[in-house]
């Protein structure tokens, strides 16, 4: 039995090699790997594809990138799942990723020995129940600007502030303190400034967006010092961001909160100007604002989501590619001894302003904090809320929403 067996063994050894034989061999190559990324602006784009092309020659991957609006990523990586109608990575604002990481849409990123080289406010900004759903690439925040003629050296607190405005008022030199261009987003200083919150943490460190915290005291003081200045005539009532930026070109406010994209308006106007850090309420405790980061997100249902993270983990974060897509973009960087080495004046301005930055919550409730916290500040400046009845509203509003 065991000879018979061995036997077939070798007629089928035989068989087999006479097959492979006489089956044709291709004469062609299989197709390389290919990578897909979703970029939703234009600034990086040529860097981007110079680097892809850099990736292929060095890992036999190649990299198709295309510029999708940014709402049809948001789209794209939920209603499919993050599946095969989504890019194997893409770029997005790291505020974006609370219903990925609710719907398993994003893979978890591991950054390894790598994260020390991030500032640690950036991977903070991508930090979602204790893990990081994306790798940081780019910063950005708002900063204080000033009216160098006017005000030669800016104010620590917020008391030398408005003391400084209303003698330049009392003067006939100014009208107003300065104007708000929107809501939350650019008053969020003073509110930092007096220490408030807008969720409370869960024990791992990250946000918890089922404890809002807007009717807190903190709130509620930064909202009434606010309100008080509006009432006094310090602060125009409305909030339109052209008119906002007009004052301050015009010199009839010495004041504004405003970020990277206004310095174009500005230098055209001719105002003089300086960008820096926010006051505080008491010196050397100066407010934060909000901080935005850009960064990489990777399709969880992607075939290719391995690649995807050699791509951004092993590839984009050397300190010369970080490099390349820095100076494409002039975004401050996300890498840290980029963001430390400066930059021109204006560049060194929002970067005092950054160091405490707090990152934009990033958790699904904050969609709807923005329209019941601009209400509840419209209403107290309007004199038909007060301002600790404003915010309670709003608190409630969030929470019937989120559930």
């Amino acid at each position: 039995m065991k000879k018979f067996l061995k036997v077939m063994c070798l007629c089928l050894l035989v068989l087999s090699v006479v097959l492979t034989s006489c089956t044709p061999r291709s004469t062609t190559t299989a197709a390389p790997e290919r990578l897909t990324l979703w970029v939703y602006d234009e600034h990086r784009l040529g860097a981007l594809n110079a680097l892809a092309r850099q990736f292929e020659a060095e890992f036999g991957v190649a990299v198709d990138i295309s510029m999708v609006d940014l709402q049809q990523i948001r789209t794209q990586f939920l209603l499919s799942a993050g599946g095969a109608d989504s890019a194997d990575l893409a770029i997005i604002p790291h505020d974006n990723i609370g219903p990925m990481v609710e719907n398993s849409t994003i893979m978890e990123v591991n950054l390894g020995n790598k994260a020390g080289n991030f500032l640690q406010s950036s991977i903070d900004a991508f930090f979602m129940d204790g893990k990081l759903w994306g790798m940081p690439l780019s910063v950005e925040n708002i900063g204080f600007f000033y009216n160098t003629q006017l005000i030669p050296n800016p104010p620590e607190t917020w008391q030398e502030a408005l003391a400084i405005t209303e003698r330049l008022k009392r003067e006939g030199r100014i009208d107003y303190l300065m104007a708000f261009p929107d809501h939350l987003y650019y008053m969020y200083p003073i509110f930092d400034a007096f220490g408030a919150s807008i969720f409370g943490r869960k024990p791992d460190g990250s946000l918890d967006g089922r404890n809002v915290l807007l009717a807190e005291p903190a709130f509620v003081q930064a909202l009434e010092m606010i309100t008080n200045l509006v009432r006094s005539g310090l602060i125009p009532p409305n909030f339109d961001y052209d008119e906002a930026c007009v004052l301050f070109e015009s010199g009839r406010a010495p004041f504004i909160h405003q970020g990277p994209w206004a310095l174009d308006r500005f230098r055209v106007s001719g105002v003089p100007y300086a960008v820096t850090k926010f006051p505080g309420l008491e010196p050397g405790k100066p407010g934060s604002p909000f901080f935005g980061v850009q960064g990489l997100i990777i399709n969880n249902s992607s075939p290719r989501r391995l690649l995807a993270q050699t791509f951004a983990t092993e590839f984009l974060a050397r300190e010369e590619n970080m490099r390349a897509l820095h100076n494409a973009d002039q975004r401050p960087s996300a890498w840290r001894t980029i963001f430390e080495g400066g930059g021109d004046k204006d560049a060194q301005g929002f970067n005092a302003a950054g160091p405490t930055a707090v990152p934009m919550p990033n958790v699904p409730q904050m969609g709807y904090v923005w329209e019941a916290v601009g209400n509840a500040i419209s209403l107290s400046f309007a004199g038909t809320s007060t301002p600790a009845a404003a915010l309670q509203t709003a608190k409630t509003q969030v929470e019937t929403m989120s559930n």
